[in-house]
Order: structure tokens, then C-alpha cells, then sequence
């Protein structure tokens, strides 16, 4: 006998005693749920064995046919439905067996939950994950000619954990957090590198660049455009399937079979799931998506409800810890921080645990189907880091949370049909700050509609202000216009008074958009706002705004809060800060370079987005602090982004050795080069792009 036949042997036992473990447990708690509910009896000794028999027979055989006519419900209700089927299933099995008797529908859900209880604790004892016996079927089934290795070149799998920057990743690697990685480059197989983020440090503009190879015109996770008076959100599935739609031309990273999992964006993936711009085309009227089934990949993991019960569980755990987590804050007086009660917890649940169990779950079944190239989002890094911070002990929970996921998946690798590479990055970092709302009294929001002339109001954001807070008001006051950049607007904006009477647009009513004051629109992405004046089409220039709203930029620039704000002049675009100008025609500084703290790219990047077909008329980035290595965003967020200054700005990358070194990499579309450059070293094919798609994408632009 040979070594791998004793192998077989020995996992055929394990999996016998684990069946027969199963089964006897199984049949004790229904025994003890025939004590403990009225709804449900068995009278006789042997009725719970055989009933344990019967339940398996139908979680084996008779659910799967199930799920194949019902998986959307499964999908669509987070797997809840399946407990109600289930419960319908086993009302049926009680009228095979006699003098079981099961009242109703409810009653027979709990016996469901429960007995799916035990055989998730059971795989948790016996440390058996099931991942791995479904991974093993699926290989016997390839190796008895059920399915057939994949031809062609290995498999790429893009695996992103949302937000996590490079310097965390380093010192993440030093300190255990991310074992799987940390072995990896101990071993030599894969080299850790960073990436330096567009102006627009946020997983729209680089999602959209890594996928489709451009994110021209993505100002922010939110940005106002003004010819359509409309607030574009990659988060709303209407605005990113538009987004989509401008920037694709058939032929993203995806193309031709790939699967996308989880984000904003399908890179034009044959097969998606829970992302964002393919959630309003999955209709047979959408050509481009013809035949994608949304609910695809989750089949392994609806086929066994102990799979959803130890997601449930899990997840409740984690409500737990947010809850613990909040109240540790607290007790300990940590700043800086932001409110996390209401329904926040459930929230964090939904992308720490059930997200991502379910993009795991997809991305197992797009191996095993040997899919080209499969990209997926992890965002539970990013969503705990805003409200706790880049690197606090429940962030990390995190981390290593999807570092063990990112383990699973490489072991998964080893039984799929063809060969895979893993990458993995991120989309952008993280800087922390005092979340600019708490830390200055008002919103930026509520700053810039005051200083156009709105009434004041209190900011429905705001916390109950700080005692000392007449201090700052005090020091606001006594400060206003001491800066030089003030001070000279101050003086232009002086001579415009005594000069031709000023002149405003008239007033028009509101769109749909809310203005801060009339004519004025302020949206928010991260560390970055952006102002709108309404009333002029097209960008309006720095003279126009010293005319009509002469208090603005002398106090935008003086803020403490404010980094540098980018207008245009009549001689083109010009960046102003407190102490500084620099004008970005001819690189020509003023005082302080503005941008001397903000990377050696950055001119470069805020003269691509100065020219924007909807850029706006003031871009404002938040002040950046090299000392404390903070920043105060203009969200109410503890780790914020979106914007220049600090650990935002470096996405990591961390990729197989035998790739060609990408060198330096300065923004999204050219990590779409590097990504493109290797898959096609790989052996990968770029689609050719139809004429059909040429036309639409030059329409759209």
C-alpha cells in the first residue's frame, strides 16, 4: 500500500468518525428538544436516531437539488430563507416517521437553527473545516473525470483588503498581525512594495483605475456635477453603474471569463457578485450582462446551513466586540473617537463577517470553476478603522481575521483546476485625525455656507461643544487674516469693492442638491471637500469668488483645519495655503510651498485633477501634520481618507516573486499597467475591444 493510498484511508476514517460523531449528537439534542418544546415530540427511543438519519439524508442529497430553484432566496435574505425551507423540509421528514410530531413552522426553524448548531460546533472541536472536505470532493470529482484541469496559463487572484496602507502592513507583518503574509515574504515566494494613491485616495477613483485602467473624472467617493445638478455616490448602484459605464471599454482586468466579488466595480467580469454597478443591470434587458447570475459562488456555502450558523455566530460575536470595544474607548477617555452605538455594530458585522464569508464562499467557487482572473474587496479593515482608528487593537482583530481568509483561499488554490498567483493589495491607506467636526465646532459644510452668507444655524453634526470651546473662538478671532495668503486676498479683495459694483448671478431656486447657502454646494469625500458656486456654469475663477464672496478663501486659508484649497485663475490653477502659493502652470511658489508636506506627487496629481471635466470650483484638502502624522477629515471618522497627507496617500502591494518588479507606481491607471503587464506575461489574452464598445465609450465621454 502505497503512501497516498494509507493517506486516503486515513482521511476516509476521519470523515467516517466525524459522520457517526455527528449523527449521535445530533440525535441527543433532538431527544433533548423533545423535552424542552411543547411544539415538538417524539415518543419513541429510536424515533430521534432515525429522524438524524432522515435530516442528513435530506442536508446531503435532497437540499442541493433544492438550492438550484431556490438559491436566490437563500442570497437575497442572507441565507434566512434557507432556515424557513429547511423548517418546511423537515415538517415533511416528520410525516415519514411515526409519532414524530412538529406543530408548526416556527417550531420546526428552531429544531433546524439547533441542529445546524451542532454540526458547526462539531467542525469547530475537531478543528475540520468543511471548506476543505468540499475542496477534496471537488478534486475526486475532477480526478474521475467529472470536470477536467483548466488549459491555458495559471489563475490570478487580486485579493484587496480595503484601506490597509503600507506603512500598517509593515509593521502589521513585524507584529503577527498577518501571519499568512509574514510567511509568505519569510519564504521569499511573494515582495511587499507600496503604490502612492491618485489626489482622490479612495476606493472609487482606485478601484475604477485598477479594473478598468482609467478614473478620469472620479473626484471622490462623492463629488457634485454640475451641468446635471446631480451628487454622483459610488456607493449608489444607479451612479456606479455610470461610472462604470463611462470608464469602460470592454476590456478591464476581468474580461473574458473573469469573476468580481464584493466591490464597486465589475471590470467587465463575466460573473459578479455583491458589487455595486452590477446591482441595476442584472436584468435580461442589460446586453452587457447577459447571463450573469449575481447569486453565483454561493452555492458551497447555502448547501450547508452549519456554514450560515457559524457566520450568525460569528457575526453576533462581533457585535459583541464592537459593543466592548466602544464602551473600552470610553472608560478610557481614548481621543480621538467618534460615536459607534445605534445600529453601527450591526453594520461592522455585516462587513466583517457576513461579507466576508460570503465573498470567500464566491471566490472558492470561481477556483474550483478554474476562472481566469478573480478580483475581490475585503472592507472590513476599512470600516472598523473609520470609527476606531488605523491601529487599535480591534482594527488588527481585523486584519488577522482577513489574513486567516486569505489563507483558506491559498489552500483552496492547491486543489483547483489550474494554477493560481495571489495579490494582494489595497486600494488606498488610512490617516488619523480628530474628525474636523469635533475638533474645530462646525462642519465644513457649515464653515463655507457662513462664510457665503448663509444664516447661522447649529450643525446637526456636531456634539455638544467642548467647555473650554470659547478659547478657540477666541483664537479664531484674534487670528483671522494673519496669515500672508489672508492677508493678500484680504487687500484684492479690498480693491474690488472700491472698484465697479460687484456683481451676482441672480439667485435660481435649489435643485435636488442641497445648497450651505444659496448658489453654493459643498460635498465631502474623506479628508477632501469640494464647493460648487451654482450660479456660473463651468468652473469659476478665483476673481469671480474674491467679488462675489470676499470673506471665503481669506478664511479657508487661515483655517487650522485647512491643508490647501485648488482654485482656478484667469492664468490658470493655483494652489493657496496659509503661508504659501504655488501656481501649477509653471510650478512657481509664493511663500511656503503649500504642497511641501504632501508628497513629491502631489503637484502632479492636483494638475490631473484640476483638469476634470467636473472639477470643481474650490477642492479644500485637510490640514496634514508630519509631527503627529494626523490629519482632521471632514467626515466624522477616526481613520479617514480620500484626499493627500500621510499613510492615506501608499496602497500596498504584495505579489508572487517570479512577477517582473512593477517599480514605482504613481496612481491607479498605472496599477492597472502593472496588473495588465503581468497577466499578460502569465500568458493571459487583453480582449479586443468590439466596435460596438468603441462607439459607446466615445459617446459617453
Amino acid at each position: 500500500m502505497t503512501g497516498e493510498d494509507r493517506g486516503r484511508l486515513l482521511r476516509g476514517g476521519r470523515l467516517i468518525a466525524r459522520l457517526i460523531l455527528v449523527w449521535v449528537l445530533v440525535a441527543v439534542a433532538l431527544h433533548l428538544l423533545d423535552l424542552g418544546l411543547e411544539d415538538f415530540a417524539m415518543s419513541a427511543w429510536w424515533q430521534p436516531t432515525v429522524f438524524a438519519v432522515l435530516y442528513g439524508v435530506l442536508i446531503a442529497v435532497v437540499w442541493p437539488l433544492i438550492l438550484r430553484v431556490a438559491l436566490p432566496v437563500a442570497v437575497f435574505t442572507l441565507g434566512l430563507g434557507s432556515f424557513v425551507l429547511l423548517g418546511a423540509g423537515l415538517i415533511a421528514i416528520s410525516f415519514a416517521v411515526p409519532g414524530v410530531m412538529i406543530a408548526n413552522l416556527r417550531t420546526a426553524m428552531v429544531v433546524v437553527l439547533v441542529v445546524s448548531a451542532v454540526g458547526a460546533v462539531v467542525s469547530s472541536m475537531l478543528a475540520l473545516d468543511e471548506d476543505e472536505l468540499f475542496f477534496r470532493r471537488a478534486a475526486r470529482r475532477l480526478r474521475r473525470g467529472e470536470g477536467r484541469d483548466v488549459e491555458g496559463p495559471p489563475g490570478v487572484l487580486l485579493l484587496q483588503i480595503d484601506g490597509l496602507g503600507h506603512d500598517t502592513v509593515r509593521r502589521a507583518v513585524r507584529d503577527g498581525d498577518l501571519p499568512t503574509l509574514a510567511r509568505w515574504l519569510a519564504e521569499g515566494s511573494h515582495v511587499l512594495t507600496d503604490w502612492h494613491c491618485d489626489w482622490s485616495s479612495q476606493t472609487g477613483a482606485s478601484v475604477c483605475g485598477l479594473l478598468h485602467g482609467s478614473n478620469d473624472d472620479i473626484l471622490g467617493f462623492r463629488w457634485y456635477e454640475k451641468d446635471r445638478d446631480h451628487v454622483m455616490a459610488c456607493a449608489n448602484p444607479a451612479d456606479a453603474a455610470e461610472i462604470e459605464r463611462r470608464h469602460s471599454d470592454g476590456r478591464g482586468l476581468l474580461a473574458g471569463g473573469g469573476a468580481a466579488r464584493g466591490g464597486l466595480f465589475t471590470g467587465d467580469a463575466t460573473h459578479a457578485s455583491l458589487t455595486m454597478s452590477a446591482v441595476p443591470l442584472l436584468t435580461p434587458a442589460s446586453p452587457r450582462r447577459a447571463g450573469n447570475r449575481s447569486a453565483e459562488g454561493y452555492y458551497a456555502y447555502f448547501a450547508n446551513p452549519a456554514n450560515l450558523v457559524r457566520t450568525i455566530g460569528a457575526a453576533l460575536v462581533d457585535v459583541l466586540r464592537e459593543i466592548v470595544a466602544a464602551a473600552r474607548q470610553r472608560r478610557a477617555g481614548v481621543h480621538p473617537r467618534v460615536r459607534r452605538g445605534g445600529f453601527y455594530p450591526f453594520a461592522r458585522a455585516g462587513t466583517t463577517v457576513i461579507a466576508r464569508d460570503l465573498v470567500v464562499s464566491a471566490i472558492i467557487g470561481d477556483m474550483l470553476a478554474g476562472r481566469p482572473v478573480v478580483y475581490a474587496d475585503f472592507l472590513g479593515y476599512d470600516e472598523v478603522a473609520h470609527h476606531t482608528g488605523i491601529e487599535r487593537f480591534d482594527a488588527l482583530a481585523v486584519i488577522r481575521s482577513i489574513d486567516q481568509q486569505i489563507g483558506r483561499l491559498h489552500r483552496a488554490a492547491q486543489l483547483a483546476p489550474r494554477r493560481y498567483e495571489l495579490v494582494v493589495l489595497s486600494d488606498h491607506g488610512v490617516t488619523q485625525g480628530w474628525a474636523f467636526t469635533d475638533r474645530f465646532g462646525e462642519s465644513i459644510e457649515t464653515l463655507v455656507g457662513r462664510l457665503c452668507g448663509a444664516p447661522s444655524k447649529p450643525d446637526g453634526r456636531t456634539k455638544a461643544k467642548p467647555v473650554n470651546n470659547w478659547q478657540f473662538g477666541a483664537a479664531m478671532a484674534s487670528a483671522s487674516g494673519a496669515g500672508p495668503i489672508a492677508r493678500a486676498l484680504r487687500a484684492r479683495a479690498a480693491r474690488l469693492e472700491s472698484g465697479p459694483e460687484r456683481h451676482r448671478a441672480p439667485g435660481g431656486e435649489p435643485g435636488a442638491v442641497a445648497r450651505v447657502a444659496p448658489g453654493v454646494v459643498v460635498v465631502v469625500s474623506g479628508h477632501v471637500a469640494m464647493v460648487s458656486f451654482t450660479e456660473h456654469p463651468g468652473r469659476v475663477e478665483l476673481e469671480t469668488i474674491e467679488r462675489e464672496f470676499p470673506d471665503l478663501l481669506p478664511a479657508l486659508v487661515d483655517h487650522p483645519g485647512v491643508g490647501f484649497v485648488l482654485v482656478r485663475t484667469a492664468r490658470g490653477p493655483m494652489v493657496l495655503s496659509r503661508d504659501g502659493a504655488r501656481r501649477l502652470d509653471d510650478d512657481t511658489v509664493s511663500g511656503v510651498d503649500p504642497l511641501a508636506c504632501y508628497g513629491p506627487h502631489a503637484a502632479d496629481l492636483i494638475r490631473r485633477t484640476d483638469g476634470f471635466a467636473h472639477c470643481p470650483d474650490l477642492v479644500i484638502n485637510s490640514r496634514y501634520s508630519p509631527a503627529t502624522d494626523d490629519a482632521s477629515p471632514f467626515e466624522p471618522h477616526v481613520g479617514s481618507h480620500g484626499g493627500l497627507g500621510g499613510g492615506q496617500s501608499r496602497g500596498f502591494l504584495l505579489y508572487p516573486a517570479g512577477l517582473p518588479d512593477p517599480g514605482e507606481i504613481v496612481g491607479a491607471e498605472a496599477l492597472h499597467h502593472v496588473v495588465r503587464g503581468w497577466l499578460t506575461g502569465l500568458g493571459h489574452l487583453e480582449p479586443e475591444r468590439t466596435d460596438r464598445e468603441v462607439s459607446e465609450q466615445a459617446g459617453h465621454r
